[in-house]
């Protein structure tokens, strides 16, 4: 019985080949190959301190500005081998795609490279390391005069100028920054995509609680929705950038950044201003990161298991309301 019926369907979609080719495809690849539910970031050519309040920051709305900078010296200058010539004997830390582990201490890097040497990794071939967070004033206070801090109306923090290298498919697990702030990410050589959700997507998520990441094994490039059924209710943004692109990304968003080649960037960042999100970014910094530090040290890896089994429990419990 199960073979005729089968044969019965196989013969069905022959017959929908044959006859309708555009449209089987079409029904064929929209069954089978199932993405997130992403909608394009605004792009602009260059916007005024007016233009950007009203449209983006005061409704919290992600943005690419694609000119922003031409009249930056780094704009001309910042390349990986510039970057090689001015820092190329500084020690500079990695991390790669490795699940969190609860030896590891925050932000603590997975290994150290000579600035130089990582450089021609980076050219010579794909690479899971990344530089993350790396303070350009304290390193490399040359690289100041090569850009200005922009007006688009909120105070940056002048003393958190960072940077950020990847290598071809490499990525940062989604999450968002301890402190939700307004960020500002300048690219510069090669593309980069990126995925943004605003905090409202947390339930479909899988977020770690206690954690600013979400699950570690969840390939938000390629997502499996079998094993991971809660993302198909997800709404988000992407975009990728260029070289000399600027992405806003509102307060407290969760993003997940890939190169698509070999390339860096710098953030700006500006302090959160709704009170909502500048009170979590408080019990962030003083509580959760405090919670999490002394458990790691009680418990060990059933506390960091632990949290990965609820980050599921919690999500399918509210998938299935």
């Amino acid at each position: 019985m199960f073979l005729k019926t089968f044969d019965s369907f196989r013969g069905f979609f022959f017959c929908l080949r044959i006859y309708f080719p555009n449209d089987f495809l079409t029904l064929y690849f929209n069954l089978n190959a199932m993405e997130l539910n992403l909608t394009q970031i605004d792009r602009v050519e260059t916007i005024t301190k007016k233009d950007f309040i009203k449209n983006y920051f005061k409704p919290q709305k992600p943005v690419v500005i694609e000119r922003f900078i031409e009249d930056w010296p780094a704009y001309k200058k910042w390349s990986l081998d510039y970057m090689k010539e001015v820092a190329g004997d500084k020690t500079v830390p990695l991390y790669d795609d490795r699940p969190v582990d609860y030896k590891d201490g925050f932000n603590e890097p997975h290994a150290t490279m000579k600035m130089s040497e990582y450089v021609d990794l980076l050219k010579r071939e794909p690479t899971k390391f990344r530089i993350f967070l790396w303070n350009i004033l304290k390193e490399v206070p040359v690289l100041q005069k090569d850009f200005s801090y922009p007006d688009f109306g909120l105070r940056l923090m002048k003393g958190l100028p960072m940077l950020f290298f990847g290598g071809k498919d490499s990525y940062t697990f989604m999450h968002y920054d301890i402190d939700l702030a307004n960020i500002f990410h300048f690219h510069f050589q090669g593309k980069k995509k990126c995925i943004l959700f605003d905090q409202n997507q947390n339930e479909h998520l899988y977020k770690i609680p206690h954690s600013l990441i979400t699950r570690e094994d969840i390939d938000f490039n390629n997502p499996d929705f079998k094993k991971w059924p809660a993302l198909k209710n997800a709404k988000g943004y992407v975009a990728e950038l260029e070289h000399g692109n600027v992405l806003y990304m509102p307060e407290g968003y969760w993003h997940y950044m890939r190169y698509i080649t070999p390339g860096f960037s710098m953030s700006l960042r500006a302090i959160a201003r709704k009170p909502k999100n500048l009170s979590k970014a408080i019990y962030n910094v003083f509580i959760m990161r405090t919670i999490d530090n002394i458990m790691r040290r009680v418990k060990g890896q059933k506390w960091i298991d632990w949290k990965n089994e609820q980050a599921i429990i919690k999500t399918n419990q509210k998938l299935n309301k």
